[in-house]
Protein backbone atom coordinates (compact mmCIF):
# COMPACT_ATOMS: atom_id res chain seq x y z
CA UNK A 1 0.00 0.00 0.00
CA UNK A 2 2.86 2.06 0.85
CA UNK A 3 4.89 1.58 -2.29
CA UNK A 4 1.83 2.50 -4.41
CA UNK A 5 1.72 5.87 -2.34
CA UNK A 6 4.96 6.59 -2.83
CA UNK A 7 4.97 5.98 -6.87
CA UNK A 8 1.98 8.24 -7.05
CA UNK A 9 3.66 10.89 -5.18
CA UNK A 10 6.47 10.30 -7.11
CA UNK A 11 5.69 10.79 -10.24
CA UNK A 12 3.30 13.63 -9.39
CA UNK A 13 6.25 15.57 -8.48
CA UNK A 14 7.86 14.49 -11.64
CA UNK A 15 5.03 15.30 -14.06
CA UNK A 16 4.99 19.09 -12.67
CA UNK A 17 8.71 19.66 -13.64
CA UNK A 18 9.68 20.99 -16.55
CA UNK A 19 13.05 20.49 -18.58
CA UNK A 20 12.80 23.85 -20.28
CA UNK A 21 13.01 27.05 -18.34
CA UNK A 22 10.15 29.87 -18.35
CA UNK A 23 11.68 32.86 -19.85
CA UNK A 24 9.51 36.03 -19.65
CA UNK A 25 10.25 38.27 -22.43
CA UNK A 26 10.11 42.27 -21.82
CA UNK A 27 11.42 45.12 -25.13
CA UNK A 28 11.62 44.96 -28.17
CA UNK A 29 12.78 41.03 -29.04
CA UNK A 30 16.20 40.78 -31.26
CA UNK A 31 17.47 44.65 -30.48
CA UNK A 32 20.98 43.45 -31.05
CA UNK A 33 20.22 42.57 -34.37
CA UNK A 34 17.83 45.44 -35.44
CA UNK A 35 19.91 47.60 -34.42
CA UNK A 36 22.48 46.84 -37.10
CA UNK A 37 19.78 47.80 -39.68
CA UNK A 38 20.24 51.64 -38.16
CA UNK A 39 22.61 53.62 -39.77
CA UNK A 40 23.79 56.74 -38.63
CA UNK A 41 22.89 60.15 -40.71
CA UNK A 42 21.00 58.14 -43.46
CA UNK A 43 18.38 56.61 -41.36
CA UNK A 44 15.14 58.62 -40.47
CA UNK A 45 12.63 58.43 -37.87
CA UNK A 46 9.97 56.57 -40.18
CA UNK A 47 12.63 53.73 -40.68
CA UNK A 48 13.08 53.69 -37.23
CA UNK A 49 9.60 53.25 -35.92
CA UNK A 50 9.37 50.30 -38.86
CA UNK A 51 12.08 48.65 -37.78
CA UNK A 52 12.03 49.00 -33.76
CA UNK A 53 8.38 50.45 -33.47
CA UNK A 54 7.51 53.32 -31.28
CA UNK A 55 10.20 53.57 -28.79
CA UNK A 56 9.33 52.53 -25.39
CA UNK A 57 10.91 56.28 -23.82
CA UNK A 58 11.12 59.14 -25.09
CA UNK A 59 13.21 62.56 -24.20
CA UNK A 60 13.20 65.78 -25.53
CA UNK A 61 15.97 68.03 -24.19
CA UNK A 62 18.06 69.75 -26.87
CA UNK A 63 17.51 66.78 -29.05
CA UNK A 64 15.12 63.46 -29.56
CA UNK A 65 15.96 60.79 -27.51
CA UNK A 66 14.65 57.52 -28.13
CA UNK A 67 15.26 54.69 -25.41
CA UNK A 68 14.81 51.02 -26.97
CA UNK A 69 14.73 48.32 -24.44
CA UNK A 70 15.32 44.33 -24.32
CA UNK A 71 14.86 42.21 -21.35
CA UNK A 72 15.01 38.30 -20.66
CA UNK A 73 14.25 36.72 -17.63
CA UNK A 74 13.87 33.00 -16.24
CA UNK A 75 14.10 31.48 -12.95
CA UNK A 76 16.83 30.65 -11.32
CA UNK A 77 17.77 26.99 -9.69
CA UNK A 78 15.77 25.41 -6.83
CA UNK A 79 18.58 26.22 -4.76
CA UNK A 80 18.17 29.60 -5.17
CA UNK A 81 14.69 29.26 -4.08
CA UNK A 82 13.36 30.25 -8.26
CA UNK A 83 14.68 33.92 -7.91
CA UNK A 84 14.19 35.51 -11.17
CA UNK A 85 17.56 35.27 -12.96
CA UNK A 86 18.52 38.17 -15.56
CA UNK A 87 19.78 36.84 -19.64
CA UNK A 88 19.81 39.61 -21.54
CA UNK A 89 19.44 43.24 -20.61
CA UNK A 90 19.74 45.59 -23.86
CA UNK A 91 19.35 49.28 -24.26
CA UNK A 92 19.52 51.50 -27.27
CA UNK A 93 19.71 55.01 -27.02
CA UNK A 94 18.83 56.66 -30.27
CA UNK A 95 19.95 60.52 -30.56
CA UNK A 96 17.78 61.85 -33.05
CA UNK A 97 18.45 65.50 -34.72
CA UNK A 98 15.19 68.10 -35.32
CA UNK A 99 15.23 67.12 -39.03
CA UNK A 100 14.23 63.22 -38.38
CA UNK A 101 17.50 61.58 -39.41
CA UNK A 102 19.85 59.18 -36.71
CA UNK A 103 22.48 61.55 -35.30
CA UNK A 104 24.31 58.78 -32.59
CA UNK A 105 23.50 55.65 -31.60
CA UNK A 106 24.50 53.62 -28.35
CA UNK A 107 24.33 50.34 -27.32
CA UNK A 108 24.74 48.65 -23.93
CA UNK A 109 24.65 45.03 -23.04
CA UNK A 110 24.12 43.98 -19.58
CA UNK A 111 27.95 43.99 -19.19
CA UNK A 112 28.24 47.25 -19.70
CA UNK A 113 25.72 48.09 -16.90
CA UNK A 114 27.58 46.61 -14.14
CA UNK A 115 30.13 48.84 -14.43
CA UNK A 116 28.20 51.43 -12.51
CA UNK A 117 30.20 52.73 -9.27
CA UNK A 118 27.98 53.53 -6.26
CA UNK A 119 28.46 56.37 -3.86
CA UNK A 120 28.30 55.85 -0.25
CA UNK A 121 27.59 59.31 0.22
CA UNK A 122 24.14 60.42 2.77
CA UNK A 123 22.56 63.82 2.59
CA UNK A 124 20.97 65.09 5.54
CA UNK A 125 17.23 66.73 5.99
CA UNK A 126 16.95 70.26 4.63
CA UNK A 127 15.45 71.62 7.45
CA UNK A 128 15.44 71.97 11.36
CA UNK A 129 12.93 72.08 14.17
CA UNK A 130 12.80 76.04 14.39
CA UNK A 131 12.50 76.30 10.50
CA UNK A 132 9.53 78.08 8.66
CA UNK A 133 9.42 74.59 6.45
CA UNK A 134 8.86 72.26 10.20
CA UNK A 135 6.59 74.60 11.22
CA UNK A 136 4.31 74.84 8.33
CA UNK A 137 4.02 70.80 8.17
CA UNK A 138 3.30 70.66 11.72
CA UNK A 139 0.40 72.51 11.93
CA UNK A 140 -0.50 70.76 8.17
CA UNK A 141 -0.37 67.64 10.37
CA UNK A 142 -2.35 68.97 13.12
CA UNK A 143 -5.05 70.36 10.28
CA UNK A 144 -4.88 66.86 8.82
CA UNK A 145 -5.32 64.76 12.14
CA UNK A 146 -8.13 67.06 13.66
CA UNK A 147 -9.49 68.87 11.11
CA UNK A 148 -12.88 70.47 12.69
CA UNK A 149 -10.71 71.36 16.19
CA UNK A 150 -12.17 68.84 18.24
CA UNK A 151 -9.71 67.90 20.38
CA UNK A 152 -8.37 71.13 21.36
CA UNK A 153 -12.10 71.76 22.66
CA UNK A 154 -12.30 68.70 24.57
CA UNK A 155 -8.53 69.70 26.11
CA UNK A 156 -10.69 72.77 27.15
CA UNK A 157 -12.93 71.26 29.15
CA UNK A 158 -10.49 68.53 30.98
CA UNK A 159 -8.22 71.71 31.90
CA UNK A 160 -10.77 73.74 33.02
CA UNK A 161 -12.60 71.32 35.90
Amino acid sequence: MYKILYIIFFSLIVTNCSYKPTVKHHGVPYLEKKQNKLFVNKTNVNDIIKILGNPQTKSKFDKDIWIYIERKQTQSELKKFGKMKILKNNVLVLDINNLGILEKKKFYTKKDMTDLEVVEATTEAGFKRNSFIYDFMSSMRQKINDPLGQRAKKRKKINQR
